[in-house]
């Protein structure tokens, strides 16, 4: 049973930047693809953007050329490094692991799921 843990949410300024982390404990990353969605309130969880294992991201629209994914496969860490943060960014930001090895955007995708860290940005 693989359990996910993200890590690294906390308050910025817009424009600022922030680094949030996943750890897989009690399996692997495997091959499969990791994700990042997010979820403010009112709204329906949202695909953020994922990583295949070589390396090959695809990002949402909204957060292209802001943010990055990276996934370090030897220590089974995904990380997300938002820049230029904006206040419709907040979002509680969760980690996902797929059940397959392409990024697909459906939450149902997904088969793992972190408990969630806060992202609040400030204007």
């Amino acid at each position: 049973q693989v359990q996910l843990e993200e890590s690294g949410g906390g308050l910025v300024q817009a424009g600022e930047s922030l680094r949030v982390s996943c750890v897989a404990a009690g399996g692997t990353f495997d091959h499969y693809a990791l994700s990042w969605f997010r979820q403010a309130p009112g709204k329906e969880r949202e695909f953020v953007g994922g990583i295949k294992w070589d390396g090959y991201t695809l990002y949402a629209d909204s957060v292209k050329s802001r943010f990055t994914i990276s996934r370090d496969n030897g220590k089974n860490i995904l990380y997300l490094l938002m820049n230029s943060l904006k206040p419709e960014d907040t979002a509680v930001y969760y980690c996902a692991r797929s059940r397959a090895f392409p990024v697909t955007v459906r939450p149902a995708d997904y088969s793992y799921w972190g408990r969630g860290t806060q992202v609040t940005v400030s204007s």
